[in-house]
């Protein structure tokens, strides 16, 4: 691809992120000119926890999900990435080691900017800074909220929870109004809700159950997503 046509197409990109969407054409050029093209694998590593924090992503296709391992071998998946979600973006400020591990979901398009290329940015645009700074501050309290409704919420709530911002999700990237098929196992569903598989498992046989939901390998089919309001509490 000739790079004025990739620079473009990348400039594109960085216009979803909140990050960058309010700069100027000039001004978010500058950002699509130092970005890196890559690609992973399914099931691949970006990057584990405690590695070098040297580089930020923004997914132009694929999925990624956050994680972070207990010591006694338990994961909770913390934040997922589909295009135009932006990961790593601490290196942006500085060079601590990763908080969190980022593996990909299935095959993976990002493009990747050097946190030193992005400092030197934001000490030209100040404005980039600021608004990396409320990107940042709405996904900690994003977080904060989750953390909070898990503290109170029963298993069921928050598997019923999890399907319902799958199914969002899904059909905010095109699926159609009726059955939404989800692409998670039974693990991953249970990581994201915060509970152990066997009882994600047993909630999930209770909507198949229902009607709600048809369940196959690695996948699941929700049929009536309205259904699963009456879960959530």
């Amino acid at each position: 691809m000739p790079v004025i046509a990739r620079s473009e197409g990348t400039a594109a990109l960085l216009r979803r992120v909140p990050a960058f969407s309010t700069l100027a054409d000039e001004d978010l050029g500058k950002v699509a000119d130092v970005a890196v093209p890559r690609r992973f694998s399914a099931g691949e590593v970006v990057f584990r926890e405690g590695d070098e924090s040297n580089t930020c992503y923004v997914v132009r296709s694929g999925k990624a999900r956050a994680i972070r391992a207990h010591t006694d071998g338990r994961t909770i998946t913390l934040a997922n990435f589909g295009p135009g979600d932006i990961f790593g973006e601490l290196a942006m400020f500085d060079n601590e080691r990763r908080s969190a591990t980022v593996e990909t979901l299935e095959v993976t398009e990002v493009i990747a900017i050097l946190g030193g290329d992005m400092r030197r940015l934001m000490r030209e645009h100040p404005e980039i800074a600021v608004k990396l700074i409320a990107a940042l501050a709405q996904r900690l309290r994003n977080t904060n909220e989750r953390l909070a409704r898990q503290s109170f919420q029963t298993v069921q709530s928050r598997v019923a929870a999890v399907l319902a911002q799958l199914v969002e999700a899904a059909r905010t990237d095109g699926a159609p109004a009726g059955d939404v098929l989800i692409t998670s196992t039974q693990a991953d569903l249970a990581q994201m809700a915060g509970s152990s598989r066997e009882s994600a498992s047993r909630f999930l046989a209770v909507l198949e159950r229902a009607g709600i939901i048809t369940q196959g390998r690695g996948k699941l089919v929700v049929h009536d997503a309205d259904a699963l309001s009456r879960y959530v509490y």
